[in-house]
């Protein structure tokens, strides 16, 4: 009987020392109560899923929605079929549908999961997961995700993007006017900035109406006493919202970085980036309430977490960035063909941030000290983490294999909102093929004047950073504007796996890559792996429409857009209000050429009619057709400096044009002046006042119209 008992007692020791244990999560995914909104199990962000290293995950997700959704599963290592990216990696997951992920977790720290379907992560689909270490000690610690919300529709915040509406800088006062150039002093500045054919400087392509901690503006812990260290996982779940993170207690002290341990390192603050996590440490001084803040990187707002109870001792507010003195460092920096010139700095790791410029909180350096106003690192006011700072706690050497090199130029065009790797996006890409046992590197280039947070799915890369055997492993590399940063990571698992920047609407747009392993064994996720994979180049070649109807005194006149990454079609419109003034309407379809996309050439039509006046001569002695005309076209367009487009064209009855115009010369942060002039000896100047996104009150004179004020209506 003892004998039995002994076994048993052993048995049960032997269960509870080694046997796996199974964690389960139900997350159910709906439509919330405002606006867009998406919930997981009725909130947003979702719960915190939270696990032991050595377990094994099994996730149900339900589709409450009517429609299909995913989840991704980031940063975490797991078999190819559960990384949640759809028609890539797993099947999606329909309307009314649930799907099953069951993975085991190898691996411990500060994780997230969010959707991988269009523009579900902005809507709210997204939450932390925290992977504790075997045999931890238990301690004060608290998950924080930051996150970035607007009222509009993600779809429509796209569209504008594409379109060049410059909305989103009217809202954040950052639209950088003519009218406030020369009150700044900076007229030169800004005439510089257009000559070279740039759009204004801006560190964030987003208005965001609030920014969030767990879901809410302020989220307060006063438990916290005197003398408390409290580990803080911080969790960049955003869109595209980079956060400088500051504590009014003291120092903070970072420990972690996307999961992975480092050697504490103490600042004074840190930048965030899209995607990434942190693990930071900070002490409660005394038995105050101190606020950890997190800034979004265009200073138009913060959310906080409040730690311990008494006294509000708030942390010191970001002032507002000095924009035009960004422009000026960005004329410098850029040449006429739109690449970047870093005049020999060699920059790398976030040592040398461009934008320091634009900080009015560095003023109290000493003018001598003004260009370590671009470091990143330490200075006797200030310690901003970056990237040559951190350590890993153990040995990160890959094991010897064969390298595969990659050169990576990050490229884009703002003014289009195309963003691509080497000018081509993921639809224009093949797979890269890589093999098991390989190691491979590759060598980033950020040749565009954003920061990007490059994030490789499924494996963790070294980041070269001069910390030899111990340099951090990370998921998310954050690289600024001319940087140029390498990473490498073993090549050890099988299947598709994406490489994107995590910023939502740069990945939409085309700025990715998918690494594929070669002889992987079948996905049963994706029976039919090719035509799924037409899916996923789809989200790049999406149509983007725009319309502009003006509603004016003397008729009407606007202009009907559809476009995506490399193609235009555009219908324009003239209608007056007799027949003296007529009708016309000419439309275009033609292809963008070239990475800035300058140049584009085009065939179209040309129709118009109006009661006849003296026949007049164009500028080329050729009789013009302003009157009646009925002709197909072809064309060229090019943006030439100052942003003005010159237009040459010739028609089906031989008869040649050019034409010059702009459209929204920023006068003030409201009001735009607009002209256009022609060899046919027509002309148009006008101005709109922006009174909402959709509405302007607008005038204009036209040569064959006349004079009209009115509304013009934008979509």
């Amino acid at each position: 009987m003892r004998k039995l008992l002994f076994i048993l007692l052993l048995s049960l020791f032997y269960t509870a020392t080694f046997a796996q244990r199974t964690v389960r999560y139900d997350l159910y995914i709906a439509h919330g109560g405002m606006h867009h909104a998406m919930t997981i199990n009725g909130g947003s962000p979702g719960p915190v899923l939270e696990f032991t290293e050595g377990d094994t995950a099994l996730i149900y997700v339900h589709n409450q929605m009517g429609m299909e959704t995913s989840i991704h599963w980031h940063g975490i290592l797991l078999p190819n079929r559960y990384d949640g990216v759809s028609y890539l990696t797993t099947a999606p997951i329909k309307a009314g549908e649930t799907h099953e992920y069951k993975f085991p977790i190898i691996q411990n720290g500060t994780y997230w999961y969010h959707s991988h379907t269009m523009f579900q992560e902005q809507s709210g689909l997204y939450g932390a997961i925290v992977i504790h270490k075997k045999n931890e000690k238990p301690q004060k610690e608290y998950t924080m995700v930051l996150s970035d919300y607007t009222y509009m529709n993600p779809h429509t915040v796209n569209r504008y993007l594409h379109n060049a509406s410059d909305w989103f800088a009217v809202k954040k006062n950052s639209v950088q006017s003519y009218g406030e150039a020369i009150k700044a002093g900076k007229f030169g500045t800004k005439v510089t900035n257009e000559w070279k054919r740039m759009l204004a400087m801006d560190v964030s392509d987003v208005y965001y109406d609030h920014f969030m901690t767990n879901g809410k503006l302020t989220d307060t812990l006063p438990q916290y006493k005197a003398g408390d260290k409290v580990r803080l996982r911080v969790v960049n779940g955003s869109s595209s919202t980079y956060f400088w993170l500051t504590y009014s207690g003291g120092k903070i002290t970072v420990v972690a970085n996307d999961g992975k341990d480092v050697e504490p390192v103490v600042v004074d603050r840190l930048i965030i980036g899209v995607a990434e996590t942190y693990d930071v440490v900070v002490t409660i001084p005394e038995d105050m309430q101190y606020e950890f803040l997190a800034t979004s990187e265009d200073r138009t707002n913060s959310t906080a977490v409040l730690l311990g109870s008494g006294m509000a001792m708030p942390a010191d507010r970001l002032p507002r960035l000095r924009y035009f003195e960004g422009m000026k460092m960005m004329n410098g920096m850029m040449k006429m063909n739109g690449d970047m010139d870093d005049m020999g700095m060699d920059m790398s790791l976030q040592q040398m941030d461009m934008n320091t410029v634009m900080y009015p909180e560095l003023d109290r350096k000493k003018p001598s000290e003004n260009m370590e106003h671009m470091h990143m690192g330490n200075s006797d006011d200030l310690v901003t983490l970056n990237y040559s700072m951190l350590r890993s706690t153990e040995k990160t050497t890959l094991p010897a294999g064969p390298v595969k090199e990659l050169h990576f130029d990050l490229t884009g065009n703002m003014n289009r909102y195309v963003w691509t790797i080497n000018n081509k996006t993921v639809s224009e890409s093949d797979k890269i093929l890589i093999k098991k046992g390989e190691n491979v590197r590759i060598i980033l280039y950020n040749n565009t004047m954003m920061r990007h947070p490059m994030h490789l799915h499924g494996h963790f890369f070294r980041v070269l950073n001069g910390q030899g055997d111990y340099a951090p492993l990370k998921h998310t590399l954050d690289i600024l504007p001319m940087e140029k940063d390498t990473i490498e990571f073993a090549a050890t698992e099988s299947g598709d796996w994406f490489f994107h920047c995590h910023i939502l609407y740069h990945m939409m747009s085309g700025m990715g890559r998918v690494f594929s392993y070669e002889n992987s064994p079948a996905n049963p996720e994706l029976p039919e792996p090719e035509k799924a994979f037409r899916k996923i180049k789809a989200d790049d070649r999406q149509i983007h429409t725009m319309a502009e109807i003006g509603l004016e005194s003397n008729g009407s006149d606007g202009t009907l857009q559809f476009a995506n990454t490399r193609y235009r079609l555009q219908t324009e419109w003239r209608v007056g209000l007799n027949a003296e003034n007529g009708y016309e309407t000419e439309s275009h379809l033609g292809r963008y050429i070239g990475r800035m996309q300058w140049l584009f050439p085009y065939i179209g039509w040309d129709f118009r009619y109006r009661r006849e006046k003296q026949p007049e001569k164009n500028l080329f002695g050729q009789i013009n057709t302003r009157n009646k005309r009925g002709v197909l076209h072809a064309g060229l367009e090019y943006t030439l400096p100052m942003l003005l487009v010159a237009d040459a064209s010739i028609d089906t009855d031989g008869k040649l044009r050019l034409q010059l115009s702009r459209e929204d010369i920023p006068l003030t942060r409201r009001l735009r002046f607009q002209f256009m002039a022609n060899t046919d000896r027509e002309y148009m100047a006008g101005f709109r006042y922006i009174w909402t996104n959709y509405l302007s009150l607008s005038t204009h004179y036209d040569s064959d119209m006349g004079f009209g004020a009115g509304i013009t209506l934008r979509y």
